[in-house]
């Protein structure tokens, strides 16, 4: 008999490694953080083929994935480990296509007021070219005393 088994859609309970680390998700798109400190982050992510949209662009998507968490890993530079926040809004403005290459994030939190905090990142080529310019904003749910 064919049974097929279905997948475990969750809830499911996430324990990382450390406070700033990839979660499986990130881990998924072999996301590198190279730094995160004093409310900036450096990530960089490999343009691989299971990235690659119809065209052969690397997907927005994955582009989108990389800025928001490097946004996170800025954010929680700032945090006590343990804090709980989420983001609530995002613009982005794509510039220019990714075709090879990996591709560098650099974050940082612009602006703090209350349990809102809003960051930016700009993503690069491997050339160093601007390809993608992201603004977010995020609420602090709940702050772990240090």
């Amino acid at each position: 008999m064919n049974e097929k088994k279905t997948p475990d859609t969750g809830p499911h309970q996430v324990t990382l490694d450390k406070w700033i680390g990839c979660a499986p998700f990130e881990r998924l798109l072999n996301l590198d953080i190279v730094e995160a400190a004093n409310g900036r982050a450096l990530l960089k992510m490999p343009f691989l083929y299971e990235y690659a949209q119809g065209a052969g662009l690397m997907h927005g998507g994955a582009l989108v994935s990389l800025a928001d968490t490097a946004v996170v890993m800025a954010i929680k530079s700032l945090l006590s480990p343990g804090s709980h926040f989420a983001t609530i809004r995002m613009g982005t403005e794509f510039l220019y296509p990714v075709t090879r290459g990996v591709v560098t994030a650099e974050a940082e939190v612009t602006h703090r007021e209350g349990r809102v905090i809003e960051g930016s990142a700009v993503l690069r080529n491997g050339d160093g070219r601007e390809v993608m310019r992201f603004m977010s904003e995020f609420k602090v749910a709940r702050v772990m005393a240090s």
